[in-house]
């Protein structure tokens, strides 16, 4: 039936030049960068923050939490937003009021707590919408180039977040203040970002006689491959956020070590992780999705309990890079897979992002607390248990088959 087949179709784009795609992944590496140094600039900085603002440790992390509150609220509409402003728009807008928020945070160093919280939830809510829409156009130009790429935006990414912290380590042995530090942060981000991403490819969208309806989040959240894909995004950042939260305080604490061998187990976990996101891109190509996440899955628990259970020191170093590995690919891959039908691109990311940032919002809590009763080591084992779960809904990542999309649309049109 010509007629239906061709209510079913998506308004593709002319392919674009070579040129075009060049420009895009580069566009795509400074987003991503970009959005790791804002984040670590001001982590970088909450020591002298909390100090200035004389903070608790219990009134600090309370603060804290209203950047991951902040992302949220917001995480449920950022699909709509990048559906309405397109993938373009939504990054050069969005990194340019986190900008703003930045600053905000900077300037609390000497006008105090409400500005901070402020300057936080802000920053969360604008920064997810980026999050997403970053997201999708890595999964565009991983789509023109024909091969994996999307670990290597998120190795952009930690290598930002490297960036940032040097910085704000110079920073402070420089002695400059906060608010002077972010604020040159925030115009140089605001001021580089809107440019860049001048260079992302056009946005994959239904056309509008094929999908006259505007995208509703709600009905992404009832489909059983999303839901599964957000569970395995969700138990996988758990991982990854464990590793970069608690990997220095749980091996000083369980093994007795000086604070300096923590900050070593930290550095060797995330240039572990960051090795393999850019070096193994080409397995997931030769191998597959599934396989190569189950057997990362199975690399991350050895790791884990490696590192909890080694009888020296030396092996759980082992433990953090082999943890690192296998942490890698799960949440870039897991935004690749709810990617991969570009109509329905926004919505899914969205809904499998949403899911793991309840990882990043109740984990670092959850695990402290338990880790006041079992030490922080053993509550490791939690995150364990997550990696298993993980390695059981990899197949779920599986690509579309080429009817699939279709089918989804057809569903939204009848």
């Amino acid at each position: 039936m010509p007629g239906r087949r061709a209510a079913m179709t998506t308004a593709e784009p002319a392919a674009p030049r070579p040129a075009a795609v060049r420009a895009a992944t580069t566009a795509t590496y400074i987003a991503f960068a970009g959005c790791g140094v804002l984040l670590s600039s001001w982590l970088a900085r909450i020591p002298q923050i909390r100090d200035d603002l004389r903070l608790d440790t219990g009134q600090l992390g309370a603060i804290l939490l209203a950047g991951a509150a902040g992302a949220l609220v917001s995480r449920p509409f950022s699909g709509r937003v990048v559906n309405r402003l397109g993938q373009r728009r939504t990054v050069a807008w969005m990194s340019a009021a986190s900008s703003v928020a930045l600053v905000m945070i900077g300037l609390s160093d000497r006008l105090g707590v409400p500005l901070l919280v402020a300057g936080l939830l802000l920053f969360g809510f604008f920064s997810s919408s980026w999050d997403v829409a970053m997201n999708i156009q890595g999964t565009v130009v991983e789509r023109r180039l024909g091969r994996s790429i999307m670990p290597r935006f998120h190795a952009g990414y930690s290598i930002g977040t490297v960036a940032g912290a040097l910085l704000g380590a110079a920073m402070v042995q420089l002695d400059v203040p906060v608010a002077v530090h972010l604020t040159l942060v925030a115009i140089a981000m605001a001021a580089v970002l809107p440019y860049a991403v001048g260079g992302f490819l056009p946005d994959e969208l239904p056309s509008t006689s094929d999908n006259p309806r505007p995208h509703r989040t709600l009905r992404y959240w009832l489909e059983p491959r999303t839901l599964m894909i957000g569970v395995f995004v969700l138990a996988a950042g758990f991982s990854e956020g464990a590793g970069n939260d608690w990997t220095g305080v749980s091996l000083v604490d369980g093994y007795h070590t000086p604070p300096a061998l923590g900050t070593v187990a930290y550095a060797t976990f995330l240039a572990a992780m960051t090795a393999t996101r850019w070096f193994g891109p080409r397995l997931l190509d030769t191998f597959g999705r599934v396989i190569v996440l189950r057997i990362q899955g199975g690399i991350a628990v050895t790791g884990l309990l490696l590192f909890i259970f080694a009888p020296a020191v030396p092996l759980a170093f082992v433990g953090a890079a082999l943890w690192g590995v296998g942490v890698a690919f799960g949440y870039p891959v897991g935004m690749s897979a709810a990617a991969d039908d570009p109509a329905h691109a926004a919505g899914r990311v969205t809904v499998a992002s949403s899911v793991a940032k309840i990882a990043g919002f109740a984990g670092p809590p959850l695990l402290g607390l338990l880790g006041d009763h079992v030490t922080i080591l053993r509550a490791l084992l939690v995150v364990a248990a997550l990696q298993v779960v993980a390695l059981c809904l990899a197949a779920a990542t599986r690509p579309l088959a080429p009817e699939a999309p279709d089918r989804h649309r057809t569903l939204d049109n009848q």
